[in-house]
């Protein structure tokens, strides 16, 4: 049993110096999963801002119209005294 235990840490120690040799090649590899990442994210962003501002525009759209018919009611309003 001894002899298990030894072996099970000696070959946790050996991967674990594996994963040291490599370090130098997960930063490259999170840093384009990062940007990849940040992409994504901005797509989704300016596609959330487009639908914000085209319900804005419709909103002020409608705003405008409401206006012009008050200013229209006023108008004859105005003409009918």
């Amino acid at each position: 049993m001894l002899s298990q235990i030894t072996k099970r840490s000696f070959i946790r120690s050996f991967s674990t110096s594996r994963l040291v040799l490599t370090e130098g090649a997960i930063p490259k590899s999170k840093g384009s999963f990062q940007d990849k990442e940040r992409a994504q994210e901005n797509v989704y962003i300016k596609q959330q801002e487009a639908a914000q501002l085209k319900k804005l525009k419709e909103k002020l759209q409608q705003q405008q119209e409401t206006i012009d018919k008050l200013e229209t009611e006023l108008k004859n309003h105005k003409k009918q005294e």
